[in-house]
């Protein structure tokens, strides 16, 4: 999580406005009908809007007049929004072998209390910001985090490990809603300049705090109560937080009310996604040979393309335009920001896994140790920041990758008795400078690879892999760790090949990006023929949002057009 993740995801909202026609000549406007004229006449942008199919009508939005007091509480509640929905994120990945032993469950389900969140989050992000665009931002911030709290107080009253991971992945539904829709709320109560950015920033640096916090509450619980109490806390904490939003922030209209959402690609895609993910995460408890680990691997390739399929020829509203994929090093890059995250997150459990059962670390002195971490990462979100004017952007990217490459190879040899400070501590401060360098240069290369129509999903992909990859990785690593340690009879073995594993994935991306990927080189001056129509819709975006002004859906009628 970084920063920049939070910046770009703002190019949400531009790319909902900025992937629709081009308006007609404005002097010549028929009149628009009663209704429409009586919300859009005081909406007036440089003269009177007209009414051909599919062009932009806007409608003036009675902008809130709030206290610099009750904007500065809003925004305060965003972020701690966000450092609710970390801290139960991590949680479970700081306390998912203690959780299962409180349980009395395999420990091969430790993996699964890490992945689930991670596995529905990472999924959902993407329609949510889409979600929002239609339904509003605040509602889905606030559904978002009532689910969030909701299914938590539920994890700490359950004893069977089924129906906690179960509940732990329907969490990160609430965690998918809130990240995106809490940016686009800051967006849009605070107006560009100095003190938006420092707000994102914050936001930014908020996710490994949450993180943090996880880990450490978690630990503190442990030490003095039952784990029950921990998600209790959690939610009563996360109740707190979005009340107090629901009654303070005030209402919105949707930026594209009315509009339309590919449900059909959206079930498709997801559902071919959660599946992979599942088929992964299972395989190390229950096996490859397992029939239907084989029958889902299946299932989640037809789905996919079928979701291909249906997006490429029978949607007019797709919820990822294929034709993403010709821009330069586009598809290259998601391959190496995947694969980065993938040994991100064994990373993470393994050094867990290593400081809890090996070293035999409580959850609490884990958080201790941890404590660099935090530390380093708020620093890496400024510091990818300051990086950007200064160095190539797949440069930027290689040092993200580097770090986490060597991160993972002093964990794979880190002796059994040694000091914390020889291995393990280079290894936590390495690795957190990993995801924000990676996101920094994979938003980057993307926003300078793909058409200017296309930044919003671009940044929405790239942030999905952010969280999907983690999980997936997990997956990935547990069923080379499973493997290795039946063979060898040793747990120790099994854990070092995983992080082997992460060595290696991280190795190809690091191939990868030094020799096909670049930031886009144009020479070109202005608009390209096929996006200068465009650019006469940012204008009015920019123009809109000073004003306060909100688009409205596209009058959708070619008889009315044609008459």
């Amino acid at each position: 999580m970084s920063q920049v993740q939070t910046l770009f995801l703002e190019a949400q909202l531009i790319s909902a406005i900025s992937v629709v026609p081009p308006r007609e000549d404005t002097n010549t406007s028929p009149p628009l009908d009663h209704q429409r004229h009586q919300e859009a006449q005081d909406a007036s942008i440089g003269g009177e809007l007209g009414t051909a199919p599919s062009q932009l009508v806007f409608e003036a939005a009675t902008v809130a007049q709030v206290t610099q007091t009750r904007k500065l509480s809003i925004i305060v509640l965003l972020v701690m929004a966000n450092v609710v929905q970390m801290t139960v994120n991590f949680a479970g990945v700081a306390g998912g072998s203690t959780l299962v032993d409180a349980m009395g469950a395999e420990l091969a389900y430790g993996s699964w209390i890490a992945a689930s969140y991670a596995l529905t989050q990472g999924t959902f992000v993407l329609p949510s910001g889409r979600l929002g665009d239609v339904y509003g931002y605040r509602l889905l911030v606030l559904l978002g985090g009532s689910w969030l709290s909701v299914c938590t107080l539920a994890c700490g009253f359950c004893s069977n490990i089924f129906a906690f991971l179960t509940l732990r992945a329907l969490s990160g539904l609430g965690g998918a809603f809130i990240m995106p829709n809490a940016v686009a709320m800051i967006s849009s109560t605070i107006p560009p300049g100095r003190a938006r950015n420092l707000s994102l920033g914050i936001f930014g640096a908020s996710a490994p705090i949450g993180g943090y916090l996880g880990a450490l509450f978690l630990g503190a619980f442990l030490e003095k109560t039952e784990y029950k109490w921990f998600f209790v806390f959690l939610s009563f904490m996360g109740f707190a937080v979005f009340l107090s939003l629901g009654i303070l922030s005030p209402s919105e209209k949707p930026v594209d009310r009315g509009g339309k959402i590919d449900y059909i690609g959206s079930a498709l895609g997801t559902s071919s996604l959660i599946i992979f993910n599942f088929v992964w995460n299972q395989a190390p408890r229950v096996g490859w040979s397992t029939p239907y680990e084989i029958v889902l691997l299946i299932l989640s390739m037809v789905l996919f393309g079928a979701f291909i399929i249906w997006e490429k020829e029978y949607t007019a509203f797709p919820m990822m335009p294929l034709d993403i994929f010709k821009a330069p090093s586009f598809a290259v890059l998601l391959i190496v920001v995947l694969f980065n995250y993938m040994a991100v997150g064994t990373l993470i459990w393994y050094q867990v896994l290593w400081l809890q059962t090996v070293w035999h670390w409580s959850p609490l002195k884990f958080a201790v140790g941890w404590t660099p971490f935090v530390v380093c990462a708020v620093g890496a979100t400024y510091l990818a920041a300051w990086m950007i004017p200064r160095m190539a952007a797949q440069w930027i990217l290689a040092i993200g990758t580097i770090t986490i490459l060597i991160s993972n190879a002093l964990m794979a040899t880190v002796p059994l008795h040694q000091s914390y400070w020889a291995q393990i501590f280079p290894s936590v401060v390495l690795f957190s400078f990993c995801p924000d360098l990676v996101y920094t240069a994979g938003q980057i290369i993307a926003s300078n690879s793909v058409r200017r129509n296309q930044q919003g999903i671009a940044g929405s992909l790239i942030g999905t892999l952010n969280l999907y990859g983690n999980s997936l990785g997990l997956g990935f690593a547990s069923t080379i760790e499973i493997q290795i340690a039946q063979r060898s009879g040793s747990a120790i073995a099994g854990y070092r090949a995983a992080l082997y594993f992460g060595v290696a994935i991280s190795a190809v991306a690091l191939v990868l990006d030094i020799i096909f990927v670049r930031r886009v080189k144009d020479d070109h001056e202005g608009w390209r023929e096929e996006d200068r129509e465009l650019s006469d819709q940012f204008e009015l975006t920019e123009r809109g949002e000073t004003t306060g002004v909100y688009r409205r859906n596209a009058v959708e009628t070619t008889q009315h057009s044609s008459s």
